[in-house]
């Protein structure tokens, strides 16, 4: 499991509609933050994650076959946003 940077910032959302497959395994590990369009493709609800999502986000990220989903950590103390990729 991917975790958050401890000295890092808050972790925002982003989704790419182009390399969804719609298999809704985003919405079953973290609901609150994902939801799927009439077409089956990812829609996120959120951009910023909050805190008590933040595991599921990234259960979300691992689960997700394929790779349309990932965070990055905001206000890295070194300035840089970085993506976490998906999972294995």
């Amino acid at each position: 499991m991917v975790t958050t940077d401890p000295e890092g910032g808050g972790l925002v959302l982003h989704a790419d509609t182009d390399v969804c497959a719609g298999a809704g395994q985003c919405v079953r590990a973290a609901p609150e933050l994902f939801d799927q369009d009439d077409d089956g493709l990812v829609v996120p609800l959120a951009t910023e994650i909050p805190p008590a999502s933040s595991a599921r986000a990234l259960e979300a990220v691992d689960l997700c076959p394929s790779g349309a989903i990932g965070v990055r950590v905001l206000s890295r103390p070194d300035g840089r946003e970085n993506r976490i990729p998906p999972g294995p």
